[in-house]
């Protein structure tokens, strides 16, 4: 993928490289009809304005940026070592940024890892992407991202298919009989709620039912635990999904308080295992997510966008594995 630099602005506008950097600084020597045909270089080509003053990579630099919501950094090690292996292998550094729920966006972080001079920027993230895709694509710098579905001319992405997950497991639930299932709300990660939400009410319509079992508590609840706890004391499911496993764990504990028995009386299944779900009792049934596979994708797929290989498939969707334990019967 070949990269707009300053040197085609240059070009498109017929001006001196002097001259678009006098532009882009705010000199007031530029003649104002000089001015419009460098900023409309600028627009055609797609050339992010606010990062040519401060240095956009205009070579090589070997160097990709990897962008990390805070909150999951302590559980996506695996994630990282496929992406810094495949680096590796082809002469790639690996530089880590976080995005602050409340402080930073993923767009100011974005800016920031392109004026550091990187060749390519991956995103590990946790949200739902549509919003910012325009804007992120219009930066022009080869991307992928890691989670959610993205496809755009400068962006590819990575993900596991949780809609597919939560589906095939609502579909088999209500072919047994069991029609009360819920799935619990994650606060933390607004994409992946949506994608579980979506492929329960799929199954559902699909089986000529309707799904109303989304739980949604409010900002004012503390802690799913708390929330829970509450709960179960007048309700009870066939089977609850649940994102994380520190809601798997708080589901237990809830259930365990208000004496509602697992598996007997409630099923519990999480989407993302982890080592935890293996350690508590009962041990939970869960979904085993190919992590180290989403890192070493996102970094292969990145290369080929840097050498300009063909990308076949830009949205890259990868399996899982259903791992049966002691929530389940």
């Amino acid at each position: 993928m070949k990269r707009v630099t300053i040197y085609d602005v240059a070009r498109e506008a017929n001006v001196s490289l002097a001259t678009v950097s006098r532009v882009m600084n705010g000199s007031d020597v530029v003649k104002e009809v000089t001015k419009n045909k460098v900023e409309e270089a600028i627009k055609k080509l797609g050339y992010k304005p606010n990062a040519i003053a401060q240095g956009l990579a205009l070579q090589r630099t070997t160097t990709i940026g990897l962008i990390f919501p805070e909150e999951p950094l302590n559980t996506a090690g695996q994630l990282i070592n496929g992406l810094c292996d495949v680096a590796k292998i082809y002469d790639y550094n690996i530089s880590l940024h976080a995005v602050t729920q409340g402080i930073t966006n993923i767009q100011e972080v974005v800016d920031e890892v392109i004026k550091s001079r990187v060749d390519g920027v991956v995103i590990y993230c946790n949200k739902d992407l549509e919003e910012e895709t325009k804007i992120l694509d219009a930066y022009n710098i080869p991307m992928v991202v890691v989670g959610d579905k993205v496809e755009a001319n400068s962006i590819c992405s990575v993900s596991v298919d949780y809609e597919g997950a939560t589906y095939e497991t609502v579909d088999e639930y209500l072919k047994k009989g069991k029609k009360d299932i819920a799935i619990l709300e994650d606060r933390r990660n607004r994409n992946m709620t949506k994608e579980m939400v979506k492929g329960a009410k799929r199954a559902f319509d699909d089986n000529k039912m309707s799904f109303n079992s989304y739980l949604e508590f409010s900002n004012d609840e503390r802690s799913t635990y708390k929330f829970l706890k509450s709960y179960f004391k007048n309700h009870r499911h066939d089977l609850m999904i649940v994102n994380r496993d520190s809601q798997a764990l708080a589901c237990l504990n809830a259930c365990r308080e208000n004496s509602v028995r697992i598996p007997e009386d409630m099923e519990i299944i999480c989407l993302n295992d982890t080592k935890y779900l293996s350690m508590v009792r009962p041990e939970v049934s869960a979904f085993e997510v190919p992590t180290y596979d989403l890192g070493a994708v996102a970094m292969r797929l990145m290369t080929k966008m840097l050498t300009n290989e063909e990308v076949e498939d830009k949205l890259k969707v990868l399996g899982y594995i259903y791992q049966k334990r002691k929530t389940t019967n």
